[in-house]
């Protein structure tokens, strides 16, 4: 057998022992989001009917906005109270009741409280990073959007979100007042797509573009639709996460009417996914809208192995396939809730063979300054020697593969190589 050539292939990374995810072993039996929502429900709001609270906009009518309105539903110190309030000055707080009764209030590093409430972080670390890493608004062509790649525009048709996440990409938005694209605006970026016949895919983004009413929503994508060479229409949402009432059926009725129309939603953690969150994602898909999830590595929340396990085969059970597995963005304000690449790819591989291909995302890293999206994964090429290649599994075993070579005489008949006897005889064989 051939000798391998090449030095020894190493790993992306060298992963430092503290970075290594934790192993399977988690014995930790979590309460589930649903009697925790029920729980939460009645002790925070015990007196809203069901009506109010099934309605979504009573639920963005009642949206958390204030430090003090919080103080009045959880004990806060002195001092957790005046943090929040100098964070708050900078990156606003929102969080709708729904969302708020799926945090576990006794504990201060719960995922779903990491999220959602301010953190003296977010401030202390300013400076560190860029508010626009992405350079979106460099990129954009017209008011609101973003044309990067060559076949796929970026329309951000309002800033307003029920939630507002922590980690959020565009958080430098938070401080500049809510407002939705104007139809001008979006006359606007429909002509420029129009002009452009090489763009086949819209992404429509926000804010959350859900929040608008249904007719402002539906006359984007009639407009939209309009344009002969768009073929798919995609939503960013993270409505099914944090507002699944919004998903009732006349929203889906008008989804449904402009498709091919991709949703990608935004769960973070197996604790999102409530029997509300999956009956909303289950009235999406029974409409003919395939929904993928795009879930952000943060700290704390699902950084480990049995985190992203528990929260991609939760999805896979709710019918939503694992789509990325985002690298946090370099976003002034969130330092403190990324974690390292190698961390990433570790639990990536933690994944790979120990559950179905189906149920591991896409590792990537939206690239600073406008580069797009690259993916990561580990490497399992071992070496590569001349015919030979070898892998080691995910177990680690080492495994040879006898690498084919194209034959010599393919394209080289020209009088510049002759075939010798054996690809002749294959090629008479073949023939």
């Amino acid at each position: 057998m051939a000798q391998a050539t090449t030095t020894l292939q190493q790993d992306l990374f060298e992963i430092p022992a503290e970075e290594e995810p934790p192993g399977h072993l988690a014995n930790e039996v979590e309460e589930p989001p649903s009697l925790r929502l029920l729980r939460n429900r009645k002790k925070f709001f015990s007196g809203v009917p069901d009506a109010s609270w099934n309605d979504w906009k009573w639920q963005f009518r009642n949206r958390i906005t204030s430090i003090e309105a919080l103080s009045k539903l959880i004990p806060l110190s002195v001092r957790d109270q005046i943090n929040m309030r100098l964070v708050a000055e900078k990156y606003p707080l929102s969080i709708t009741p729904y969302y708020f009764c799926l945090i576990n209030h006794n504990d201060p590093h719960d995922p779903v409280r990491i999220q959602s409430l301010p953190a003296i972080e977010e401030i202390a670390l300013a400076g560190i990073l860029p508010e626009d890493p992405l350079e979106e608004e460099r990129d954009s062509v017209v008011p609101g959007l973003v044309h990067r790649y060559p076949d796929r525009v970026l329309l951000v048709v309002t800033d307003i979100c029920p939630m507002l996440c922590r980690h959020c990409t565009r958080k430098r938005e938070w401080r500049r007042g809510r407002w939705v694209r104007t139809p001008s605006e979006i006359d606007r970026m429909a002509d420029y797509i129009a002009s452009n016949p090489g763009i086949r895919d819209v992404i429509i983004s926000g804010g959350d573009p859900l929040t608008l009413s249904n007719r402002q929503l539906e006359s984007i994508l009639q407009k939209m639709r309009r344009i002969e060479h768009v073929e798919i229409i995609r939503i960013g949402t993270r409505v099914p996460v944090v507002l699944p009432q919004r998903i009732d059926d006349e929203l889906c009725r008008v989804l449904s009417k402009y498709e091919p129309i991709w949703l990608n939603t935004h769960f973070n953690h197996a604790g999102e996914i409530t029997e509300e969150a999956r009956a909303a994602c289950n009235k999406i898909l029974r409409h003919g809208i395939p929904i993928n999830n795009q879930s952000v590595l943060l700290a704390g929340v699902n950084d480990t192995v049995e985190k992203q396990l528990s929260l991609c085969h939760n999805l896979l059970k709710a019918k939503i396939r694992p789509y990325y597995l985002f690298q946090a963005d370099e976003v002034e304000g969130t330092e403190h809730l990324r974690t390292s690449v190698e961390k990433g790819l570790r639990i990536i591989e933690g994944m790979r063979g120990h559950t179905s291909g189906l149920a591991v995302p896409t590792y990537v890293i939206d690239l600073p300054g406008g580069g797009g999206k690259v993916p990561l994964q580990t490497s399992y090429l071992v070496s590569r020697a001349d015919g030979e290649l070898v892998f080691k599994n995910y177990l680690g075993k080492i495994y040879r593969y006898h690498n084919p070579r194209m034959l010599a005489s393919v394209g080289s008949r020209n009088g510049r190589r002759k075939p010798n006897d054996s690809q002749m005889a294959l090629e008479m064989a073949v023939a």
